[in-house]
């Protein structure tokens, strides 16, 4: 079975990870479909469609994903919004952050943190992902 993956990256929130957001995108790629490709598209504004057909459509791609995995390091309402409804839809959730020196990760993803269904994995470098996707995606697929 193919996993539909939601992948969640700040928006609205800044675009200064785009490129982060990019190369974790490819990863994934070995894991299934990504639904949200276009989180790491740099051209991509939402200018042009409406907040209604924006949290209709992303709701629907969350309702169809098998798992969420989201990069935090850039606060993001959009990112927390659609992380809540994931554990209300009872999905699976990799949240990635690097930590920064003066900032500190939500104390509402970190505590969510139970080590099962709700995954917070601090990195430093986009290098280190594979790995990380790859004890997550191990532990899906086998339970």
């Amino acid at each position: 079975m193919s996993l539909n993956i939601y992948f969640s990256g700040s928006m609205r929130g800044g675009r200064q990870d785009v490129d982060i957001y990019y190369t974790i995108i490819e990863q994934l790629r070995n894991y299934g479909k990504i639904l949200t490709e276009f989180v790491a598209d740099k051209n991509e504004t939402y200018e042009k469609v409406d907040d209604k057909t924006i949290h209709d459509k992303d709701v629907s791609m969350l309702e169809e994903s098998h798992c969420i995995v989201a990069e935090v390091t850039q606060p993001s309402l959009g990112v927390g919004y659609e992380i809540g409804r994931a554990v209300a839809m009872k999905k699976p959730i990799l949240c990635l952050y690097r930590p920064q020196e003066g900032r500190l990760l939500s104390g509402m993803i970190r505590g969510a943190h139970n080590g099962t269904t709700f995954i917070v994995i601090d990195y430093k470098v986009v290098s280190e992902v594979p790995d990380i996707l790859s004890k997550f995606f191990s532990n899906l697929t086998s339970s």
